[in-house]
């Protein structure tokens, strides 16, 4: 009798501490730390502070959110590489710092000219960003919202309104994004791997003399001052996503990670809203600062369409998984024959 109470007050031990344990782990305190290459006091970085605080009252007490803004966790791959090793936990990165995780991101950001204005942009995202997050959740990454920069234009030392007049320029190209250096290059190009930190000194020494951007970003940037030309081409969209490791996502308690959906949805439109107006915001301050905008002519913009639907078959596979480019260009089909009916 004394071995069978005994085995019963053991199990009853072991089932209390079984019980308990849910309770102690969502009573722990989660640190979240979030890497960008978004300026501090940028609307974005606010954007992020005010999403953190609305989680953490949820969270609980001792929870933190810190945001490591300016790219100091350097380019988008190495902040990919320290959440894979517990350095951060979260991310908001463009769709080229998501292709570290899975190449499906590059669909909405890295085909050229295959989107004509932000309707468009927003009709594809809604469209797949289903697929997109499963496809990243299945790589060990939740998506908290999807948002975007602005559209990328070129900017340059000297005027250039051609494909072909580019083709002189050394150029700045994402580091990492070896795919991308071999296009540019066999389509004549002169890129120039460079971490997004390194444009600015590399324009001012000569290293490159045009680099893509978003008008906001060169603007903080301060690219404008060695490479006052910008041709008034929209070339991509910047969109990106706000991602986290599912360690981190697990770690919180249920009601946090509702309130984390719920504020990140809001975080995204407000990101995108703010962004599509400080787009043209950014372009007149730096007129103001000595930008000359070349405006193509329509003969001029349908070269760069040209150019840019040829290497569309050698995209479509090698930089952007098939499936998905298929799947975009079917949605974005139907969205402007929908239109035209309309």
């Amino acid at each position: 009798m004394t071995i069978l109470r005994s085995w019963r007050h053991a199990v009853g031990v072991m089932l209390l501490g079984v019980l308990a344990l849910p309770t102690a782990q969502a009573d722990d305190p989660v640190k979240v730390r979030l890497g960008t290459i978004v300026p501090k006091g940028s609307s974005y970085f606010r954007i992020l502070q005010e999403l953190g605080e609305d989680w953490r009252k949820v969270q609980g007490e001792g929870s933190t959110f810190v945001i490591y803004g300016d790219g100091s966790q350097g380019g988008e791959a190495d902040m990919v590489r320290r959440m894979r090793v517990g350095q951060l936990n979260a991310a908001l990165l463009s769709s080229v710092g998501l292709a570290e995780i899975d190449r499906s991101a590059l669909a909405l950001q890295t085909v050229p000219m295959l989107f004509r204005d932000w309707a468009e942009v927003d009709y594809v995202r809604e469209r797949v960003r289903q697929q997109l997050d499963v496809r990243l959740a299945e790589k060990g990454f939740v998506v908290l919202f999807w948002a975007d920069a602005g559209w990328v234009r070129y900017f340059s030392k000297e005027p250039a309104a051609t494909p072909n007049e580019f083709k002189r320029f050394k150029v700045f190209a994402w580091a990492g994004n070896a795919e991308q250096v071999n296009l540019m290059k066999s389509m004549g190009y002169q890129p120039v791997p460079l971490e997004t930190a390194d444009i600015l000194p590399s324009l001012q020494t000569g290293l490159i003399n045009a680099v893509a951007a978003s008008p906001f970003f060169a603007l903080t940037g301060q690219f404008s001052g060695p490479a006052p030309h910008m041709l008034d081409v929209k070339w991509v969209p910047i969109v990106g996503a706000a991602v986290m490791t599912r360690k981190v996502w697990d770690a919180m308690t249920p009601a946090a990670r509702d309130e984390l959906k719920r504020v990140g949805e809001k975080a995204g439109a407000d990101m995108r809203a703010r962004a599509r107006q400080e787009d043209l915001e950014s372009i007149e301050a730096m007129k103001k600062r000595g930008l000359k905008v070349t405006v193509p002519t329509p003969d001029q913009e349908a070269q760069w369409r040209q150019a840019a639907e040829e290497v569309y078959p050698r995209m479509r596979g090698p930089i952007v998984p098939a499936d998905i480019w298929d799947e975009i260009l079917k949605v974005l089909a139907e969205y402007r024959n929908g239109k035209k009916k309309s």
